[in-house]
């Protein structure tokens, strides 16, 4: 199959795969902000991307131009470690069925997004692209990590073998509309969110979190990270050519390059929820990698950077929260 690499058009027709999760919603406000009107989504239901000769039959059906691989088994460190094999399985089974079908069906460009968690959990910081594989991965989410890594292999194996575009965008923790505020299985930014909201309105003293405090973490408001992901589809081919290289993978770090420890950003919360009790961390709980700050300067080179700061961002994210569908009490 001959590919023909050209930077995506408001006309072009976008198939967003994962289009109701904090990605995908955020795709899909970035594209609609900015013209794209062609979008094509599925649901689950309608769509279950682990099934290879439904997703085959989709792309031979609607031939889109243009993909973005947002959808994922995701979770923090609880559902990580509870349900590894759900999260290799399902991310490996999406990852193989979306980009082999896209080839079939001459799909013009492809961004897979994967996680910051990719990269080793010791490596130096920030961590640059040229990281990967330097070292063992952080083992609370080693299953998804390395399914993960088996996407970016593969985009960069059929541009290699096949001539394709095929990016892989690593952002940084996100967090936003939409996000996901399950205790069981949400991320750090989200759950502090909720369990001191909660503990306002029931006048507790405290909230206990998970973990000594000390691991530092970047945060990158999802509806920036979009716009990081549709400017890179929208580029000229030429802008992009130092990322289809023989020699390295077409990878490419999404983050706002400042990081701040667990403390820090427990303490930022309490403020913007103005939540008045005392917070204490219960060091019986895993802390996860030590720090994990992403080197921004290949997409900073590609003319990009965050534009939402993080204090501005998770008012933004309270905001949502407050405005969204009550969730029982955890």
């Amino acid at each position: 199959m001959t590919t023909v690499n050209e930077p995506m058009q408001q006309d072009s027709r976008i198939f967003v795969a994962g289009h109701r999760g904090l990605v995908g919603t955020a795709l899909m406000r970035q594209l609609a902000s900015k013209g794209y009107a062609r979008t094509i989504v599925r649901s689950h239901a309608e769509l279950d991307l682990t099934d290879q000769a439904a997703v085959r039959d989709f792309f031979a059906a609607e031939r889109p131009e243009y993909v973005f691989l947002a959808a994922a088994k995701v979770g923090g460190i609880l559902a990580n470690s509870s349900y590894p094999a759900e999260f290799i399985q399902q991310n490996l089974a999406i990852q193989d069925n979306v980009i082999h079908a896209a080839w079939i069906s001459g799909v013009k460009r492809l961004l897979f997004l994967g996680s910051s968690c990719i990269y080793p959990r010791d490596c130096p910081q920030p961590i640059k692209e040229d990281y990967l594989l330097t070292g063992p991965l952080e083992p609370s989410n080693r299953p998804y990590a390395v399914a993960k890594i088996a996407g970016i292999e593969m985009c960069w194996s059929y541009n290699r073998q096949y001539g394709t575009r095929y990016l892989a965008a690593m952002p940084t923790n996100l967090y936003g509309p939409g996000d996901n505020y399950d205790l069981a299985n949400s991320h750090v930014l989200p759950a502090l969110i909720r369990k001191m909201h909660e503990a306002k309105q029931r006048n507790d003293a405290g909230v206990v979190i998970w973990g000594s405090g000390a691991p530092r973490r970047e945060f990158l408001y999802s509806d920036d990270m979009a716009d990081a992901c549709v400017h890179l589809m929208a580029l000229p081919d030429a802008q992009l050519g130092s990322l289809f290289s023989a020699d390295s993978p077409p990878l490419v770090n999404i983050g706002c390059g400042e990081d701040l420890s667990i403390l820090e950003l427990a303490e930022l919360v309490k403020r913007v929820v103005d939540f008045p009790g005392e917070l204490t961390f219960d060091r019986s709980k895993p802390d996860g990698t030590p720090r994990k700050l992403l080197a921004v300067e290949r997409i900073a080179g590609l003319g990009w950077r965050a534009g939402v700061g993080l204090e501005e961002g998770i008012v933004r994210a309270y905001a949502d929260y407050l405005a969204a569908p009550a969730i029982p009490a955890g």
